[in-house]
């Protein structure tokens, strides 16, 4: 049972951010401005499901006490009896929304995200299937208005990609494709197979937060090593006469990252610090949950590119996510950037093991309160 007490304690919170907020000097420092910003959205939206949660709760009891009553009005007795089952229904779900309401949010969900694509083992099968997954990712962007934004590809010469990496920038974009880091496989009869026989090969997926202000990750020029470079393209040919590719380096940790979308040198060395940040805030937070000894993200896989996650079976029209035991027969629809329900149950399952786990935590707080 939740304690009342402790949402209560919550909400005064709530009030303490909205007299700061109030506060004509508040704006001066913005890092402090946007997490009270963010604090309060949240807080807000835990009122919300508080203020449901504790009015059904109030009406199941005053209900209950309604019906046990030996001397109220009959008639007031049946229309209660009447209601009640809509009421006992709606509070379980309530209650959930507030535990969830409850644990601690990611706050990088909000942010864009920075995904790369690798074909791994398969050959130009691999680079085939690579291709098909930044489709994938791509038509499933426009389907939610997202942009996409190529940062830096390697096509293979008979199609799709080696590695491509681009970003992808909308609403909420981060909390719907954090869980797509890993080994993606895929069983199929590839177009150059002339025996019919089913081949099995892999690419591999990451997906970075992009890196903000309030980050703190500063670079300086002696930290890294920037090489300008021409576009090349299948094969390696160059594609332009002009040298606006761009690679870095970063010295420390031996991160490379590298842009060749654009013409201009300028856009290609901004794209490739973006990568950059996002691959040291990534770096720095695994440290970070290695030191705390928690699961990176979620408890719905490390976010590691070595964990093979999923299996697409195209002569069964089949897509499996091993993490979850969850199974679709409509790759089809799938490949074709329908992944909205794989998302959605993805993330609900991911609550569902952190209210296992996290709310332990939060029970003896609220007991304690």
């Amino acid at each position: 049972m939740i304690d009342r007490a402790y949402i209560e304690k919550r909400m005064g919170r709530l009030t303490e951010i909205e007299n700061e907020l109030a506060n004509p000097a508040a704006s001066a420092n913005q890092k402090k401005f946007r997490e009270l910003l963010r604090e309060h959205a949240a807080l807000k939206r835990l009122k919300e499901k508080a203020d449901r949660f504790t009015r059904l709760e109030d009406d199941v009891n005053e209900h209950r006490e309604l019906i046990a009553s030996e001397s109220a009005d009959a008639e007031l007795k049946e229309l209660a009896k009447t209601e009640i089952t809509d009421l006992e229904k709606a509070l379980p779900v309530a209650e959930r929304e507030l535990l969830i309401a409850l644990l601690p949010p990611d706050p990088s969900d909000s942010r864009n995200a920075i995904m790369e694509i690798r074909a791994g083992t398969g050959g130009d099968e691999a680079a085939l299937f690579a291709g098909d997954l930044f489709r994938m990712y791509s038509h499933y962007a426009e389907r939610n208005s997202w942009k996409i934004g190529m940062i830096d590809g390697s096509t293979s010469e008979i199609g799709g990609y080696k590695e491509v990496i681009f970003s992808v920038e909308g609403q909420d974009v981060y909390a719907a494709l954090k869980y797509e880091s890993g080994g993606h496989r895929v069983q199929r009869i590839p177009e150059t197979e002339g025996s019919g026989r089913i081949h099995t090969s892999a690419a591999t997926v990451a997906v970075f937060p992009e890196a903000d202000p309030d980050d703190d990750i500063e670079i300086k020029p002696d930290e890294i090593r920037v090489d300008i470079f021409c576009s090349s393209g299948p094969g390696g040919q160059s594609v332009n006469t002009t040298y606006s590719a761009v690679r870095i380096t970063h010295l420390a940790t031996g991160v490379v990252v590298q842009s060749q979308d654009e013409r201009s040198q300028k856009r290609n060395k901004d794209k490739a610090m973006a990568v950059l940040k996002a691959r040291l805030l990534d770096l720095r937070r695994r440290e970070e949950d290695e030191k705390k000894g928690n699961f990176r993200r979620s408890q719905i896989g490390t976010g590691d590119r070595s964990e093979r996650i999923r299996t697409y079976n195209f002569p069964q029209n089949r897509l499996t996510d091993h993490r979850i035991n969850f199974t679709l027969y409509s790759l089809d629809k799938v490949i074709d950037g329908d992944i909205g329900e794989l998302l959605t149950t993805l993330r609900e399952r991911d609550v569902q093991l952190r209210l296992e786990t996290e709310m332990k935590n939060i029970g003896v707080t609220l007991s304690k309160s």
